[in-house]
């Protein structure tokens, strides 16, 4: 990209008065209903300004008064349009570039949390969210890695581990932070939040079309609005149509043919992982469900009736109250099965891996079990919580398999909520990676040190952003 030495402040001079100030590289916009035209303009120095649309003006203010603003340096404009550009002849420096290295870097500390990226890795920002790969690649990477933030958070919150990625990762992966999402849009609820980041990742796709796969990792919240995007997203691509031979083939030959010309597609890529950090799965409500309320029925039963004051749409999907004036069960619920338009279980299952790390104490926003998505006599116990040398916070993995998957109820047996969301999210294979801080100064904050939301405050949990780029599937 060519860097400019100096820039220009610039204006457009309307028929009826009206003005409009702007700075180069910005160009300004004409709202208009007429289809735009294109004029080229330069200055007197001979820069060119490039093709910058035109358009009748229709007045947004009162025009100013007073005379216009008349100079030498006035542009030649499309004659159908009656406007002219206007460029101030004195040019605004950049910053001095002398400026000591010690006050730039205080600066740059400012600005990202004391993150620093590492020499070579590019950050492509556009309107909505920034993207992190390295430039110098051999080939693009064809891995795409969407993290989504939870409520009340942002993208920069998944800065620190989307710098990991591209770090330990190079060449292999690009990271998507998702921001959609962010501080009081977290209040919509986990539909709206799901489709606004369905239609985001469909635009970074058509945006990089030699994306090849796709892996999703979300703290709290978002784990919730990305299995509802993925299930937005899931679709079956037949690559090859099969013959009427195929009937004569053996069984096991019949499953080799379907699985090799049949891939089932999320954004028609190949899904590869799917982790939750600190993901209630199960909802908010229950007991310790919502740590912050010590387990105390009465206060448990209250914060559910009013969770919607206080986080919206939101509230009430994860206290499991959206239904009161619906005929509809819980969206939650809903999640945990297919429907017509809706393949929330088909999607999970198309990913090559699941994982689901969580908080074994001091998470004061989501429970253990939740998180997890385990029974409560299913949680480890203490005495099979060990320390692990290279990870220092994870203290227990449990992979689970398809021969683990519960056994269903009898017909005659009335579930509750908790337990249908269970069984209808252990229909696939999960990975459980359980975390914690316990003798960690940053314990009272782990439901963001374990996404290390902030590395000035929550550094402790960069070997749980480790292990989950050691395990990698790439």
């Amino acid at each position: 990209m060519k860097k400019w030495e100096t820039k220009w402040t610039g204006e457009v001079t309307c028929q009826n008065g009206m003005r409009i100030s702007f700075t180069n590289p910005t160009v300004p916009f004409f709202p208009s209903t007429h289809s735009p035209r294109l004029c080229s303009l330069k200055n007197p120095a001979g820069w060119d300004a490039g093709m910058i649309p035109a358009a009748a003006i229709t007045p947004l203010h009162t025009p100013p008064s007073g005379p216009p603003f008349d100079h030498p340096s006035t542009t030649l404009h499309c004659p159908s349009n009656p406007f002219s550009l206007r460029f101030s002849p004195i040019p605004i420096p950049f910053p001095d570039p002398s400026l000591s290295r010690r006050r730039m870097d205080f600066a740059g500390r400012l600005a990202t949390g004391c993150f620093r990226l590492r020499k070579g890795l590019k950050v492509d920002a556009d309107f909505t969210a920034e993207e992190f790969f390295y430039p110098d690649a051999k080939a693009p990477p064809e891995h795409l890695v969407i993290m989504v933030n939870g409520l009340i958070g942002s993208a920069a919150d998944w800065r620190y581990a989307a710098g990991q990625f591209v770090k330990k990762l190079p060449d292999k992966v690009i990271v998507h932070r998702s921001e959609c999402n962010s501080s009081r849009s977290t209040f919509d609820g986990v539909d709206t939040m799901g489709e606004r980041l369905a239609e985001e990742v469909l635009g970074v796709i058509r945006r990089r079309p030699e994306l090849q796969k796709i892996s999703f990792v979300a703290h709290s919240l978002g784990g919730l609005v990305a299995r509802y995007a993925v299930g937005r997203l899931f679709d079956h691509i037949p690559q090859l149509k099969s013959s009427d031979a195929a009937q004569s083939f053996s069984r096991d030959e019949q499953k080799q043919h379907i699985e090799q010309f049949h891939h089932e597609r999320i954004a028609g890529l190949e899904p590869v992982n799917f982790i939750t950090v600190a993901t209630p799965h199960l909802g908010s409500r229950g007991n310790k469900q919502f740590p912050v309320l010590c387990g105390l029925p009465f206060l448990e039963r209250r914060a559910s009736q009013t969770a919607h004051l206080v986080a919206g749409r939101s509230g009430k999907h994860l206290f499991l109250t959206d239904d009161e004036n619906d005929e509809k069960p819980p969206l939650l619920l809903r999640m945990v099965t297919d429907s017509a338009d809706l393949k929330f279980i088909s999607a999970l299952r198309a990913f090559k891996r699941r994982v689901a790390y969580a908080n074994v104490n001091y998470d004061h926003m989501v429970g253990w079990r939740t998180s997890s998505i385990r029974r409560q006599h299913e949680l480890p116990k203490s005495s099979e919580l060990i320390k692990n040398d290279k990870y220092p916070h994870i203290v227990y993995e449990e992979q689970s398999t398809q021969d683990d998957v519960c056994n269903k109820a009898s017909l005659d047996q009335k579930l509750d909520l908790e337990e249908e969301m269970i069984r209808g999210l252990n229909q696939v294979p999960w990975t459980r990676v359980d975390v914690s801080f316990q003798k960690s100064r940053q314990r009272y904050i782990a439901h963001s040190t374990i996404q290390v939301k902030s590395y000035w405050l929550n550094s402790d949990g960069a070997d749980v952003v480790f292990h989950m780029i050691d395990n990698f599937v790439l």
